[in-house]
């Protein structure tokens, strides 16, 4: 998943991308950056069917935490949230969901 939020006041794009793996303790930061190099975050995400989502204020506290670095448990509740309604849309019941509940914060 990558997530961005709209561009900063001098117009460059930020852009977060999250792992998430059953064997790791919680999802981790795995790209970020700002302007051309969050242009390319994005593009790549979507050109490998990865869903990106838009969120300024959980792009804020992403581009806090280090490269390669677990997302803190303060931040446990918003990333599952997000990853759980993302499951559901890979699995299949994504229409059903977002008929159900909103889309995550």
């Amino acid at each position: 998943m990558t997530t961005k939020p709209h561009a900063l006041d001098d117009g460059r794009s930020v852009a977060v991308a999250i792992s998430y793996d059953a064997k790791d303790a919680a999802p981790r930061v795995v790209a970020k950056g700002y302007g051309t190099l969050a242009e390319t975050i994005i593009r790549t995400a979507r050109e490998n069917d990865l869903y990106v989502h838009e969120s300024p204020e959980l792009v804020g506290l992403l581009m806090q935490i280090d490269l390669d670095a677990h997302i803190p448990p303060q931040l446990y509740v918003a990333i599952a949230e997000l990853l759980a309604w993302l499951y559901a849309l890979e699995g299949g019941k994504g229409e059903e969901l977002l008929r159900q509940a909103p889309a995550p914060r």
